[in-house]
């Protein structure tokens, strides 16, 4: 599994969602409200990917450890 590969297009959809944020946040149109509606749906699929990211990690750790292990 390439998890470099993987990482840095989830580093590129993170950038989008930040990108978004910033429209939403300097959206003079919306209020506090709307802008705290708009903000939670990015701000969760962001955290789901960092979560993601590092289970891909931690999944590749342990494979790792265990190609290592059954050459011991």
């Amino acid at each position: 599994m390439d998890v470099a590969f993987i990482e840095a297009k989830i580093g590129e959809i993170i950038t989008e969602l930040e990108k978004e944020v910033m429209e939403v946040v300097s959206d003079q149109s919306l209020d506090k409200k709307q802008t705290n509606l708009r903000m939670k749906p990015l701000k969760s699929t962001k955290q789901i990917l960092l979560n993601a990211i590092e289970s891909i990690k931690m999944v590749e750790e342990v494979s790792r450890k265990e190609r290592e292990g059954a050459y011991d």
